[in-house]
């Protein structure tokens, strides 16, 4: 297949294109930022980089060419997270950009006498209104994915394309799994973003949901204290249904402390936190932000596959980018049918 993809990154696409087993005979890649573009060119020398997006009319290309159109359009505007511009925020409306060369490609391959393009749109979970707006352009519905399913991240995302496919299999795949050393409180990440790279504190990490990190047993004395390390106390805890950690009974000489989730939460009771559980005081909860690898791992990317920048433009480039194994699984459907007409 010719492929095109826009707002390419680090060619995710490209990575989930060759564990589908899709052959790529040209990949046209539209990307601006030059650390990102730096590790799809350390890694596909052979890829084609048109630059900006919306100067597209000006590419030199055969349009009627591309089998493929691929991109996540820019979700500022839309995620929950943000001030909810939607098209009014100039990065969310680049999704016009995308719409306008979807159809332009249409109409070029038809001329040619081919099929219409296949094509497939990432975005973030967001409201209703603008969900339908995106779909009226695209004329299909999409589907709901959590990467949770193929990876130790809990990451939402809608995906648009023109052909069909299932949600993923769950694969069981738990971030004590991926984590190179050191432990975690929970089965899996929260969702890495591009600002990842500023680190996290606990505040943000327990009750926003945010920035996730793991835990480091530098001093086995743990202090046993009545309040939690952010300032909740532990009745709060249980009672308001907080992300679940295990604290452990003091046992002889030792004054107990906390561990990670190896499976399933352990049932709490009402009065749990009276009779068996403990906290460790704020000074001697030792924490780090996940490491660079870690973060290709949560985002199914190979180990070092964008050691070819500094760690910050790393953590930047694996929060905007895609999970690689949704990628992949979306596209085996298409994989087959290709198959099938080349049988044919």
């Amino acid at each position: 297949m010719n492929v095109l993809s826009l707002f390419d990154g680090m060619s995710c696409g490209r990575i989930a294109l060759e564990r589908a087993g899709i052959q790529v005979c040209k990949y046209y890649a539209s990307e601006l930022d030059k650390y990102a573009i730096k590790v799809t060119q350390s890694n596909w020398p052979e890829t084609i980089q048109l630059g900006d997006v919306t100067k597209w009319r000006e590419w030199d290309i055969d349009w009627s060419s591309i089998d493929l159109l691929i991109g996540g359009s820019p979700c500022q505007g839309f995620s929950f997270a943000g001030k909810q511009l939607a098209f009014d925020d100039p990065r969310s409306k680049l999704f016009f950009v995308y719409s306008d060369i979807l159809t332009h490609i249409d109409a070029e391959r038809d001329k040619a006498g081919k099929s219409e393009v296949k094509f497939l749109l990432e975005n973030v979970k967001m409201k209703k209104d603008y969900l339908e707006i995106i779909s009226d352009h695209l004329g299909v519905k999409p589907v709901f994915i959590n990467s949770a399913l193929v990876s130790a991240q809990n990451r939402q995302r809608y995906y648009w394309a023109n052909w069909d496919f299932e949600q993923p299999e769950d694969k069981g795949i738990r971030l004590n799994n991926i984590i190179e050393k050191d432990f975690v409180d929970r089965e899996k990440s929260h969702c890495i973003d591009a600002n990842y790279w500023k680190g996290g504190n606990l505040k943000s990490y327990f009750e926003k949901n945010r920035r996730q990190l793991a835990f480091v047993d530098r001093d086995k004395s743990y202090s046993i204290t009545s309040s939690y390390a952010n300032g909740v106390s532990l009745k709060q805890y249980f009672q308001q249904n907080r992300k679940q950690l295990v604290f452990l009974k003091p046992r002889g000489n030792n004054p107990g402390g906390f561990r990670g989730l190896d499976g399933k939460s352990p049932s709490i009771t009402s009065n749990s936190w009276e009779q068996n559980v403990f906290a460790v005081k704020k000074d001697l909860l030792h924490f780090r932000k996940l490491t660079p690898v870690e973060c290709e791992r949560l985002q199914t990317v190979p180990d070092n596959y964008t050691n070819h920048v500094s760690n910050t433009q790393r953590y930047k480039m694996l929060g905007n980018g895609w999970t690689v194994d949704v990628i992949a699984h979306i596209f085996t459907p298409l994989a087959s049918s290709i198959n099938c007409e080349r049988a044919a």
